[in-house]
């Protein structure tokens, strides 16, 4: 049994500065381009990752497995063309020369220059150059659900989590339906629903309600075995394009009527909670007011503005100069990427003292957002290899690769540089500096929702911090052109309803 196992994931902002060419796929690897064989298969090998699952799953049967490519981006803007023809060709090329199988590590939210739907395109060039072959594909629980990524997969499943502590069991859910399939045990099939939601992403997570009880219903519909596999959604609202929206995705057995019902109750269930959805943030002087009475730490304070793992350039400096102008002690800051004060640091050395014009090096065009740096005069206190595995729940193994980092401090602030951006979901983002979390009064990430999988067991607050960037939670910044509308919160509220809405 020979079985192609590839990755290939971009989360798409339309709306960032930050460009997409083929050599960010491999830069979070810390190569220069996307690996391919052998080194494809040690990047993920060991990692809970869906590749990581699929790795395991295929060992253990016995299979052969060839792996064409395994790339991996930050989230940014549209892929370059160039790009996603040179990754799409590749694994197309190793589908033509012949495979029982396909496993496909996807996320379900990446745009190029030319296409929409990324996955849906490379999908669709699978099929035209293997109309039959079993496939599986697993999805980030932020895809944007498509008919092209829906006809051409046998088999979606999708993250159950977020943070997304269930990578691993996402690509065993999908990975063991396809061997399933070619002992010719199961025929599926893929059946989807979607509602005109564009949730916050705040709002998103299955830990809390709304979406608690929506995925909730999907876990007990796998679980009980209504369906082979069922996963909602939450969709990644910052992009600009057709499809953008919350959905939910069955994987039945042949013909069956219970699947299409579970996918449009699903929608459902999420259109009648929609205002549920809506986050309103506070403003950020605010909130650092209400973190400097806080006497126990730590103390995270997130900022989720400017966050790489939603195509920020994770360099925006406005919280941090808050925190400076309201005087909090204690803090730590974790990843800045700001490659030329890493280097201007670096050339400095331990010990000196300077002053630079730290991080804000980025525009984005989209929001009228200008490059705006903040000059500060302190010591380089530590230079790191910004290279760790991670330990945490969340890609447990993956190896991080920050570049070259550095950890400068202002008074009471230790700031930690960084070559690379990455979003900090472990506490190996501050830990390979030299700093322990657990000291800390006030522990700044910018991020979202994943810095909880690493920071949440040991935080004693979780403030969020509304700083400004590409990743803003108030979606009126945004100038929308491609969503099919209307859709909510955007335009209000309106009629709808999830009969005959499923694939």
């Amino acid at each position: 049994m020979k079985i192609l196992a590839a990755v290939m994931q971009h989360e798409t902002n339309t709306f960032s500065g930050l460009e997409t060419p083929l050599e960010a796929f491999g830069r979070p690897l810390g190569c220069d381009l996307p690996p391919s064989g052998l080194a494809a298969l040690e990047a993920f090998a060991g990692t809970k990752t869906a590749m990581g699952a699929y790795l395991d799953l295929l060992k253990e049967a016995g299979a052969e497995v060839v792996a064409p490519l395994a790339a991996y981006a930050e989230p940014s803007a549209a892929v370059e063309d160039e790009a996603f023809e040179a990754m799409a060709g590749t694994i197309c090329e190793a589908v033509a020369r012949g495979c029982d199988g396909i496993m496909l590590d996807l996320h379900g939210a990446m745009v190029t220059q030319s296409h929409f739907d990324g996955e849906g395109e490379l999908l669709q060039r699978i099929r035209q150059v293997n109309p039959e072959v079993p496939l599986a594909v697993s999805l980030d629980f932020h895809a944007n659900l498509t008919d092209a990524i829906c006809t051409n997969a046998h088999i979606v499943t999708g993250y159950l989590t977020y943070p997304h502590v269930d990578m691993y069991e996402c690509g065993l859910r999908a990975g063991r339906l396809l061997l399933r399939t070619l002992a010719g045990e199961i025929e599926p099939h893929t059946l989807w629903a979607s509602a005109p939601i564009l949730p916050h992403m705040i709002k998103q997570t299955p830990e809390r309600e709304p979406m608690k009880s929506v995925m909730g219903r999907a876990i007990a519909a796998e679980s009980r075995g209504e369906v082979l596999a069922a996963s909602v959604f939450g969709g990644f609202p910052l992009a600009d394009i057709p499809h953008a929206a919350l959905s939910a995705v069955a994987v039945v057995d042949g013909q069956d009527s219970v699947g299409r019902a579970l996918v449009e109750e699903l929608a459902g269930m999420a259109w009648a909670r929609r205002a549920e959805f809506v986050f309103e943030p506070e403003p950020l002087a605010e909130t650092i007011a209400r973190a400097r009475l806080l006497t126990e730490g730590p103390v995270v304070l997130a900022d989720h503005g400017d966050n790489a793992g939603a195509g920020g350039p994770h360099d925006n400096m406005a919280v941090v100069a808050e925190i400076l102008a309201q005087g909090l002690e204690n803090v730590a800051v974790a990843p800045i990427a700001d490659p030329e004060s890493v280097a201007a640091l670096w050339e400095a050395g331990e010990g000196a003292e300077l002053t630079l014009p730290i991080g804000g090096k980025t525009a984005t065009p989209s929001l009228g957002l200008e490059p705006q740096p903040l000059v500060l005069h302190g010591q380089v206190e530590r230079l790191a290899e910004g290279r760790f595995t991670i330990t945490g729940p969340m890609m447990t193994g993956f190896q991080v690769d920050l570049g070259r980092s550095a950890v400068f401090r202002v008074g009471p602030v230790q700031i930690i540089l960084s070559e690379e951006r990455s979003e900090p979901a472990d506490l190996g983002f501050f830990t390979h500096a030299g700093i322990d979390p657990l000291q800390k009064r006030y522990l700044v990430v910018k991020s979202r929702q994943h810095f909880r999988a690493g920071f949440a067991p040991i935080a004693k607050e979780i403030l969020l911090v509304a700083g400004p960037g590409v990743c803003a939670s108030d979606y009126s910044l945004f100038p929308f052109r491609n969503l099919t509308r209307p859709i909510y919160p955007l335009d209000g509220d309106f009629d709808w309803a999830p009969q005959g809405v499923a694939s």
